[in-house]
């Protein structure tokens, strides 16, 4: 390996933080203490690594003068995997990072979540807006998260190797198959847990703070994207091109575009 490709990929030992449940939460910093800070939130059957560290973001972020605290959310990466689904609410990955943040002593952060890790950073930026600054909302669901995944066929195939016959729900498994150490049971408790007490982003009570949302143009999601974008009064929207969901975090429009606005040059 190259030293290029290995300051790319470095991950520091995590750091855990234990969730007002009992869960270990994994945490990874990198740069200077007294820089700013960006926490950084990844996406379903993703990892701080796959989503950040991997596709340049830590790399981007730090060269441009920030702290970056990275998180894996529960069920993912070296964090606890409850395969319950009951430990999966919005409410509980919201209070996990509020809980890393208290931890840290961070009173305020920017914000960098995709897909799910944005889908939580809509709901932290609403209910706790003193702690976010600003937010960079990838690929944000239009809906509640894995909504469209089948869990009776997910949990099927995790449970005794059903072959899964639905196509947005095979994708899901793919997605999860493809990062090392993924627990598919823990994955679909998730996506039952996020149909327990949660509700749509409300575009009627929308973040106050300067939002970019960024989405592939090859989204299926692109135009309600565009549509949460549309009702943030501090909202402004930035189209990927030739991306779709699952490889929009690679994308270097994105990061230059996360990186200008984390400076303020928006």
């Amino acid at each position: 390996m190259t030293a290029a490709v290995s300051a790319l990929t470095d991950m520091p030992a995590p750091q855990y933080v234990m969730s007002a449940d009992g869960r270990r939460i994994a945490t990874y910093l990198w740069g200077d203490e007294d820089a700013p800070t960006v926490l950084c939130v990844h996406g379903f059957a993703s990892s701080c690594r796959d989503n950040w560290v991997s596709t340049g973001w830590v790399r981007d972020l730090t060269r441009a003068g920030f702290r970056v605290l990275g998180v894996d959310q529960r069920g993912h990466g070296a964090s606890d995997k409850p395969h319950e689904a009951s430990a999966f609410s919005m409410d509980a990955l919201v209070d996990d990072l509020v809980t890393v943040l208290d931890t840290y002593l961070l009173d305020t952060v920017q914000y960098a979540g995709y897909s799910l890790g944005a889908r939580v950073g809509w709901q932290v930026a609403v209910q706790v807006p003193d702690r976010i600054e600003r937010a960079v909302l990838g690929g944000i669901p239009d809906g509640r998260p894995l909504a469209r995944l089948q869990i009776e066929q997910a949990r099927a195939y995790a449970e005794h190797g059903t072959p899964v016959e639905d196509p947005v729900t095979r994708n899901y498994v793919t997605l999860a198959e493809r990062v090392a150490g993924n627990d598919i049971r823990a994955l679909v408790a998730l996506a039952g847990g996020m149909r327990i007490g949660d509700a749509d982003p409300d575009p009627e009570h929308p973040p106050m703070q300067r939002i970019l949302f960024a989405t592939g143009s090859e989204d299926a999601i692109l135009e309600r994207s565009k549509g949460l974008a549309d009702a943030t009064p501090n909202g402004v929207f930035v189209e990927l091109p030739d991306r779709h969901h699952f490889n929009a975090p690679g994308s270097r429009v994105f990061r230059q575009a996360a990186v200008e606005f984390f400076t303020g040059r928006d």
